[in-house]
């Protein structure tokens, strides 16, 4: 069997883990509950429970490490400095945690990575999916809440302490009403998941729309983007005015990244980011807006390709880089 990591991606519900090859095929799935509320000791046995699942009847030898992507910002000295969701996670040195536990229920302990999750889902678009073809390239993730990743010569950067790329915080109406995290008028405080379907309510409640009223069978409670999306396929007036609202905020945000960091590649992924056109055209429309005309061109915004499957192969592909730095050592050596 040709040697493979494991991806681990921590989410609020799920756990979710893949077998991966080194040329990006998904060998093996496995699924267990996160049960945060529980605190961090359950959060690992569950962990080294899709592991051992994983790895049920394969040869270790073969097996690269075992990268972990967690909703939290991730020094680094690999200590996760809090935990989305989860409490009970300040500070937590992760990979030692598992290390030490996987010693202890299997006998060995093979190289574990620990880093943000929207930094590993920005990986794994750059080394299998949507980013291949860059070597510099921005990830956004629009869902619950807005995440994203920097890609750096195929490589994640991470800033001085290893929590670059919190785009969700960067502020664009810094005399606005919405204050999120503390910060005032940022990305994630517009068109956060809550945030966009608020927004929806309140344009209906001046123009009600049939065609979502439908949709959500009468109860606006259950509005979300996916009945918004499919109410701009149907050529909804409201849905339509909410997507390129949407995307007008996060296009002005692209174009203060492209002012910072002269990137031109913008790569969009997450639940929400299934809108596709409705919402990437008004995204770039508003990004040109913002950018200097001598830094417009090449500037591209794209879906992302791997959807869910994001994490768990930048989690793999984390271990793969991490095989070839030892590789490389070993040769200077």
């Amino acid at each position: 069997m040709p040697e493979f990591a494991i991806g681990v991606d921590v989410g609020a519900t799920f756990i979710k883990f893949a077998l991966v090859s080194r040329s990006g095929e998904m060998l093996a799935e496995a699924r267990e509950l996160t049960e945060g509320e529980k605190g961090k000791a359950i959060v690992v046995r569950n962990v080294l429970k899709g592991v051992a699942t994983l790895l049920d009847g394969r040869d270790r030898a073969d097996l690269l490490g075992v990268g972990i992507g967690v909703p939290g910002v991730v020094g680094y000295d690999g200590v996760i400095k809090t935990l989305t969701n989860v409490p009970d996670w300040e500070n937590v040195h992760l990979a030692a945690l598992a290390q030490a536990e996987m010693r202890r229920a299997f006998g060995f302990a093979p190289p574990i990575y620990v880093e943000n999750d929207a930094n590993l889902a920005a990986l794994g678009e750059s080394e299998f999916g949507a980013g291949k073809a860059f070597r510099d390239f921005v990830m956004i993730t629009l869902g619950t809440g807005v995440g994203g990743g920097i890609i750096l010569n195929k490589k994640i950067f991470r800033g001085s302490t290893g929590g670059a790329g919190e785009i969700g915080h960067v502020t664009i109406n810094y005399d606005g009403e919405t204050v999120h995290a503390g910060i005032r008028g940022t990305i994630e405080g517009l068109i956060g998941h809550r945030q966009i379907t608020a927004y929806a309510r309140a344009l209906l409640s001046q123009s009600p729309s049939k065609i979502i009223g439908e949709l959500c069978d009468g109860d606006l409670s259950k509005l979300d983007p996916e009945r918004l999306t499919e109410a701009a396929k149907r050529g909804d007036e409201v849905a339509l005015r909410v997507w390129r609202y949407v995307g007008e905020v996060l296009g002005a945000g692209i174009g203060t990244l492209v002012s910072i960091l002269d990137a031109r590649k913008f790569v969009v992924g997450g639940g929400v980011a299934g809108a596709g056109e409705f919402l990437l055209k008004p995204t770039l429309e508003q990004a040109q807006r913002f950018t200097l005309a001598a830094m417009r061109e090449g500037l591209e915004i794209l879906p992302a390709t791997l959807g869910n499957r994001a994490g768990v192969m930048g989690a793999a592909a984390l271990c793969f880089q991490g095989a070839n730095a030892l590789v490389q050592t070993d040769a200077k050596l």
